[in-house]
């Protein structure tokens, strides 16, 4: 025996075949793991091992050769770093000892005290085992036993996904799973547990006899998901246990059965594929119920209930794209019975409940300067009220902005078309009589029903087909005053047939049978600027007034044509300068009209913005389409039916970047009465933020608002701690002084663990005619990283 010079570089010829060098695959929690070091030198033959340590001793006599302090052994990309290391060209066996660190080629670090293992690391022992993988999770073992090539057996395992704490790495992580023997197999990538118990902060809260789950490499495997649980009076307690069975690459299918108590087991199933250019998926629903009692009166009370729904998208280049949503349910109820769809997200249902389901067919392609989109709509209630919701076979939309300039100016056009079909009208109270005595209801037989001065006709029965085409030039000059002139023109052309059917009330609003019409609307106009800066130390003032000059003929048709998407009306600010003040393309503007005001913005040096527009509209001459009255009173009551329109007014201050406030209103130009108030403050800070919306909307009789509104929108979260967070929002109603919506909750999110508790209130309106109903819901979700997820929704009522 002789010894080496120090830090000897030995280069051994090691006669092994193929290495797969996976040891483990989880990882410790309570280690201090070195330094990371340099990456090895690059060894010209792969069945070459390299050696570097202080001294190196050959026992020729028994075939051994031994490097000792600082050890560094390499070996098709896995390193092993230890004060000693043996190893023995007879049985072809390498034994380590004392602060050893091995790094495989996948990335996986393996610490230990003691280490004996085949040459090409297949099969052999470990003791003080820790383990620490790519994606942070972590394993320790008292001994862990590898054979095969392709399984760890750990004794007395400790498997978390959480990193250990930096201030005292010995203290337990948030939760971890201790089993008296893991096994790990690297050929089926799974993780099974004997004798395991769930141990939060050190503390055991479950025992489980055997559970498994695919190792943290694992992104898609076949196996029991976390399983799920919900309750209701109808179906009493259900427990969701989904199987996930990954088919293929490219498509999976999960079933999930949900035992009930009281109505037998509800069958789930969702199948996925992904192709190259999308996607699709396909989900099944179907329960043969025990008792169908338990919905008597209901659109439930049948043997078998059930649906399917479905979506996908895909793209035919990188500009088109088509795809569908669908939906088929055998009662409108289905969902809500079963606490499917809406349930999916609590927190989107803050407001209320969807009403209706969407089926569609679309195409949608979008260019540098255009956009297309075509589709057919099916519109599925599910508040009983089908025959009151349109189809939509289809809707098209199209709009170009030319690259080049013509005569010097903005050429775009624009293209709309829709046509639609509806079997029965639905009307709506607009008096506290008619809402008291029904007159708006179908049934009624009142002389006095569905007359303009007591309902409005919200959906008209029948077949709807318009087609508009729009082209519009707009040029800017400035003139050496600094004035800026902006003229334009608007040509606009709509072809309409509108075949209404002669349903009870129906005439009382618009005229029933075939209606041709052809709707012509030129515009001219110019738009006037005199921006006047200010420049002082303490910042920059822009005062802007503004003039807009609209010269057009009448609405043509006005009020005698059904209106299926211009329905919403509200006159501010953000459309005082609009061209055509309609939401939709169902109503259109005519008449002569004047819009001016002042907007001014002061940019503080020291940071801050601050935003103010006042102004007012002025119909010159013609006819005013708001002040004409439809079958859905659009524009009655808007401010803009009165020759000189209310003031609106809006300001919009920015502070800094974490805080913003905006306030919108409009005023009776007599009285000076608001109309309309609406105020808003945001802030986002590191640790908190807040939302506050206050909105005062006087009465407004023709739409059925026969008094006053006033509410406060409230929502806000704050971080209590690094991972803590609680959250909130509430709905106030200042006229009845109830807080009628509302949702609180709390959660703990790290790297690792998620817990959350959230009580949320809804609106449903699941029965037709009824006052909607308040849903209150517990959920409380529990996630573990690698392991699953779990959410149980708990109704209060």
């Amino acid at each position: 025996m002789r010894p080496a010079v120090l830090a000897l570089t030995l280069v051994l010829s090691a006669a092994v075949g193929n290495l797969t060098p996976r040891p483990a695959a989880a990882q410790s929690f309570t280690y201090n793991p070195r330094p990371p070091k340099p990456p090895p030198p690059r060894v010209a033959n792969d069945n070459q091992m390299l050696v570097q340590a202080a001294e190196v001793d050959y026992d020729t006599n028994n075939s051994r050769v031994s490097a000792v302090g600082n050890v560094q052994l390499f070996y098709n990309g896995t390193s092993v770093e230890a004060d000693r290391v043996i190893y023995d060209q007879k049985t072809k066996r390498l034994h380590a000892e004392g602060n050893i660190r091995m790094t495989d080629a996948e990335g996986k670090i393996t610490y230990a005290n003691s280490l004996d293992l085949s040459d090409d690391y297949r099969d052999g022992f470990v003791d003080s085992l820790r383990v620490e993988t790519e994606d942070q999770t972590r394993m320790a073992a008292t001994r862990a036993d590898r054979s095969k090539g392709n399984t760890t057996v750990f004794e007395n395992g400790v498997y978390t996904a959480c990193a250990p704490c930096k201030d005292d790495p010995k203290k337990p992580p948030l939760w971890q799973v201790k089993g008296a023997r893991i096994i790990h197999d690297q050929t089926e990538k799974m993780l099974y547990f004997e004798n395991a118990q769930l141990e939060f902060f050190g503390v055991p809260l479950a025992y489980i006899p055997y559970f498994s789950t695919p190792d943290p490499t694992v992104k898609r495997k076949s196996g029991f998901l976390m399983p799920g649980y919900t309750s209701s009076t109808a179906f009493g307690f259900g427990v969701d246990i989904p199987y996930y069975w990954a088919i293929a690459p490219d498509y999976d299918a999960t079933f999930t059965p949900r035992i009930t108590s009281k109505q037998g087991v509800l069958m789930q199933a969702e199948f996925r594929q992904r192709l190259s250019n999308g996607a699709y998926q396909v989900r099944l629903y179907g329960i043969d119920q025990m008792n169908r009692n338990a919905f008597a009166g209901q659109p439930g009370d049948r043997q078998f209930r059930g649906g399917i729904d479905t979506k996908g998208q895909f793209a035919l280049n990188d500009k088109w794209v088509f795809g569908w949503d669908g939906i088929l349910l055998f009662d409108y109820m289905f969902l809500s019975d079963y606490r499917l769809a809406q349930y999916r997200d609590p927190f989107n249902s803050f407001m209320s409940l969807p009403t209706e389901a969407i089926s569609q067919l679309y195409l949608t392609g979008v260019g540098s300067r255009s956009f297309f989109d075509i589709r057919a709509i099916h519109y599925l209630s599910l508040s009983g009220n089908q025959q009151t919701v349109p189809v939509v076979y289809p809707v098209l939309d199209y709009s170009n902005v030319l690259n080049y300039p013509v005569f010097g100016g903005e050429f775009s056009t624009k293209t709309n078309f829709v046509n639609l079909s509806r079997e029965q009208a639905l009307f709506d109270p607009i008096t506290t009589q008619a809402n008291t005595a029904g007159l708006c209801t179908t049934t009624s037989a009142d002389p006095r029903a569905r007359l303009p001065t007591q309902c409005l006709l919200r959906a008209t029965p029948g077949t709807y087909t318009r087609l508009t085409a729009q082209a519009e030039w707009r040029r800017s000059f400035t003139d050496p005053l600094g004035q800026i002139w902006t003229p334009f023109a608007i040509l606009r052309a709509d072809a309409i047939n509108a075949n209404v059917s002669n349903q009870p009330g129906v005439a009382n609003f618009l005229p029933t049978g075939d209606t041709q019409a052809l709707r012509l609307m030129p515009t001219v106009g110019l738009e006037y600027r005199y921006p006047f800066i200010n420049v002082q130390p303490w910042g920059t003032t822009t005062i802007e007034p503004i003039a807009q000059i609209i010269i057009r003929p009448n609405e043509t048709y006005a009020g005698r044509l059904p209106n299926e998407d211009a329905q919403s009306m509200v006159f501010d600010a953000s459309n005082l300068f609009s061209v055509d003040k309609f939401s939709g393309y169902d109503r259109v503007e005519g008449g002569g009209r004047a819009n001016v005001g002042v907007q001014a913005t002061t940019q503080f040096d020291r940071g801050g913005t601050i935003n103010v527009l006042f102004g007012q509209s002025y119909q010159l001459f013609g006819m005013n389409s708001f002040a004409v009255q439809d079958a859905n009173n659009t524009g009655i009551g808007s401010g803009l039916d009165k020759t000189v329109s209310d003031y609106v007014a809006r300001v919009d201050y920015s502070p800094n970047r974490t805080t913003t406030f905006s306030m919108r209103s409009r005023f009776d130009q007599q009285t000076m009465n608001v109309q309309r108030f609406e105020a808003e403050a945001k802030a986002n800070f590191d640790r908190w933020s807040v939302a506050l919306t206050y909105g005062n909307y006087a009465a407004d009789p023709a739409l059925g608002y026969l008094d006053r509104r006033e509410g406060i929108l409230g929502s806000g979260s704050v971080k209590v701690a690094p991972n803590w967070v609680v959250t909130g929002a509430a709905r106030w109603d200042l006229t009845a002084n109830t807080i009628n919506q509302y949702v609180v909750g709390a959660g703990y999110v790290d790297d690792c663990f998620t817990l959350a508790a959230s009580y949320v209130t809804s609106l449903n309106y699941a029965v037709v005619g009824a006052t909607p109903q308040t849903n209150q819901t517990v959920m409380l979700t529990l996630g573990m990283r690698t392991v699953g997820n779990v959410s149980l929704p708990v109704p209060v009522n």
